[in-house]
């Protein structure tokens, strides 16, 4: 397994400040010193600090759901795993039972975090924690979306024709459903487990 290099010193943070702000998003400068005396300026969007989840939910050992939502980013409709911030205050499993609960109408009660990831390093301090939801009753909670998703019952023997869907391109999705796939094939026992 591959770690940190312990000796790897991080660059000195000379000046930072917000250079553009909106509603969502801020954008901070950063003036840095390398440890060889290389000066740069870098520029990168600022995180809540809070990050996010991203819910792999079984109801059953062959399907897992998906939702369909309206993408700002590419003003179209994608296919994708329930997902939303976490709010202040939660934990990571606490906010993967809200997203459920607000996306889809079920909770779960059991998870399993498989990993959690970073989002564009090199310019987003942020991150995404995948996990895996089990044991899922019905249970309907207000949410923010503008309108009702669509939720897709898929089954998991499909994966392969999963990402060839034109409409399943999000890099955190795709990354959920392998990760997702990798641990249920080597954990098979785990939907004989309660919670």
């Amino acid at each position: 397994m591959t770690q940190r290099h312990p000796n790897k010193q991080v660059p000195e943070i000379l000046a930072q400040e917000i250079v553009a702000q909106s509603r969502l998003f801020k954008i901070e400068q950063l003036q840095l010193r390398f440890s060889n005396g290389a000066e740069r300026t870098y520029e990168r969007m600022r995180g809540s600090g809070r990050g996010a989840v991203m819910i792999v939910a079984c109801p059953d050992p062959e399907h897992f759901y998906l939702i369909r939502e309206y993408s700002a980013g590419t003003h179209d409709y994608q296919l994708g795993f329930p997902k939303g911030l976490i709010d202040p205050g939660e934990d990571v499993l606490a906010a993967a039972n809200r997203e459920l609960k607000e996306e889809i109408g079920f909770g779960a009660g059991r998870f399993i975090a498989l990993k959690s990831l970073a989002l564009a390093p090199g310019y987003f301090n942020a991150t995404m924690h995948i996990v895996l939801a089990f044991d899922l009753y019905p249970e309907q909670q207000e949410g923010d979306e503008p309108e009702p998703l669509e939720l897709i019952s898929w089954a998991r023997g499909n994966s392969d024709l999963l990402l060839q869907q034109v409409d399943f391109t999000e890099a955190r999705s795709v990354a959920a459903l392998l990760l997702a796939q990798q641990y249920l094939e080597a954990n098979p026992d785990v939907f004989k487990q309660t919670a």
